[in-house]
Order: structure tokens, then sequence, then C-alpha cells
């Protein structure tokens, strides 16, 4: 029997194709997504992607979704704790891993890890060591639509907020930047793909500089 599993997501690409790649493989099934939401602004943590897209893929994928309000700015300390608070509720269900869509950044997944220790739980890693360059081509083969929704200007250029994740825009990026965004050069958010029932409709939004990051809103639309 295959374990049950909730998805860690973040509404981009990453955590999308993690979902699809879970499916596809049959490696658990996906009981659910587990999301962090800020409080204040109403959107999804680091991304900033608003929480009526996030409830829009939400319904797309068919699953039941456990929102993690955060305050801004969210001490590390509030965070851990409300993140062992999700994972003792998901356990009660009978769950005991997460997937989630990390791809090589080995501090990351030894935290994670670690974290999901305490809580006597497993991650699941779908995407992990595949070349990035030809999973961004795979992800947009597959008939994913991402759009780039948080740009770091100290690694990228402010010009790709707002862009689709496509081939041109792979053609594009600078030698030292990952395709996936994986160094945190850049976010996306997803609208259509294998993982989603139907595509959401989406339009562009303003673009905003905060905190150091330049912000494209991706907002969905009704038709």
């Amino acid at each position: 029997m295959r374990p049950k599993a909730f998805v860690s997501w973040s509404s981009g690409k990453d955590s999308a194709f993690a979902l699809h790649e879970a499916r596809r493989l049959g490696l658990v099934e996906v009981a659910g997504l587990l999301t962090t939401v800020n409080e204040v602004h109403h959107r999804v943590a680091m991304h900033g992607t608003r929480e009526s897209l996030l409830d829009r893929q939400i319904a797309a994928t068919g699953l039941p979704c456990l929102k993690i309000p955060l305050p801004s700015p969210c001490p590390n300390d509030v965070y851990e704790a409300r993140m062992a608070a999700a994972c003792a509720n998901i356990a009660a269900q009978g769950v005991r891993h997460v997937v989630f869509g990390d791809l090589f950044l080995e501090d990351i997944r030894a935290y994670r890890e670690a974290r999901l220790k305490e809580a006597g739980m497993e991650g699941i890693f779908p995407l992990w060591k595949r070349d990035t360059r030809a999973l961004a081509h795979e992800m947009i083969a597959c008939g994913l639509i991402a759009h780039l929704v948080c740009v770091d200007p100290r690694r990228i250029d402010r010009r790709f907020a707002g862009r689709r994740f496509d081939a041109n825009l792979l053609a594009e990026l600078p030698a030292t930047v990952d395709p996936c965004g994986e160094n945190g050069e850049f976010h996306t958010a997803v609208s259509a793909g294998p993982m989603f029932a139907a595509p959401i409709p989406v339009e562009p939004g303003e673009v905003v500089e905060r905190d150091g990051f330049i912000f494209a809103d991706v907002v969905p639309v009704s038709r």
C-alpha cells in the first residue's frame, strides 16, 4: 500500500511539478496540500501569490489544503511552532510523509528532514538532483504554465518579473542563473498544468518593489 502524503505547496512550479510526479510515479497517495499564508497580506509566503489565486489552484488540484497562517514579519520560532502544529494535525489523519519540490540545496533538505523527524514523519523529494535545465524544459513540455512573481534583482534583472516561464525566458537567462531559480533568483506562480483539472485564467497585475525584491502580481480572472 502506498503511503499517504501531503504536498508542501508554495504555489510555484516546483511544488506543482512535484505533485504531478508523485502521482505519476505512484510514490504516494496524495491526501492534501500544506501551504503557508501571510495572515496580514493574504498572500503565499515569499512568492507573494495572492490568496485568491492560491484558492483557485487548490480547487484545480481537487485536494484539501491545510493553510498555515504566519505573521508578518515571522520570527523563526513562530514559524517552527506553527509548522509543528500542522504536522501534528496531518499526522493525526494517519499521514506520515510530506512531498517537497526541492531540487538540490542540501541544507534546505536537511532542515526539512530534521523538523519532520521531530514530528515522526518523513520527506519525499521526487525532483531531487535532477538536471535543472532538463527539468525546466520538461515542465514546460508537459503543459505547465507559470509566471515569475518574485525576482531577486541582485541575482537577475528585474525585467524578468512577470514574465512567463517558457523556452524564450530560459534562453535569455544568464549562465549564472539556475534555470529553475533554485538559488533564490526567482519564484513563480502556476496557472495550468497536468496537476490541475483545468487551467486557471490569469492576467498580469502591478509590479512593485518591496523588501529588496520585485513582485509581479498574477491575478485570477473569471471567464
